[in-house]
């Protein structure tokens, strides 16, 4: 009669497949989390964003947890902080002009 394997050598395969787990999918994610959290915190007016629906705009203004974003010369909106998908820079055109850095 062949002897059966310990209860602990079988639960090997499962840590093993955790720990796979968390350095390739868990832990990257949460480094991703954590820079995006820092940028919407380091958000600040002048900088220039890009949003979660998909504008591109320059925050003219902070007020707690909402930012004011001028999309175009007429067009200011009171946006959510979390709404802010990507930092783009700082803006260097002045109002009217078209900047071409964010199209790079």
């Amino acid at each position: 009669m062949p002897p059966s394997p310990s209860p602990i050598m079988s639960l090997v395969p499962i840590i093993a497949i955790f720990i796979i787990f968390y350095f390739l999918l868990i832990r990257p994610q949460q480094k991703q989390q954590k820079a995006h959290e820092k940028m919407l915190s380091d958000l600040k007016k002048g900088d220039r964003i890009l949003t979660t629906g998909g504008l591109y705009g320059t925050i003219v203004g902070v007020k707690g947890n909402d930012l004011e974003v001028r999309f175009s010369e007429n067009v200011k909106l009171t946006v959510a902080r979390s709404a802010a998908a990507k930092l783009l820079g700082q803006s260097s055109a002045q109002p009217g002009q078209v900047n071409d850095q964010a199209a790079a």
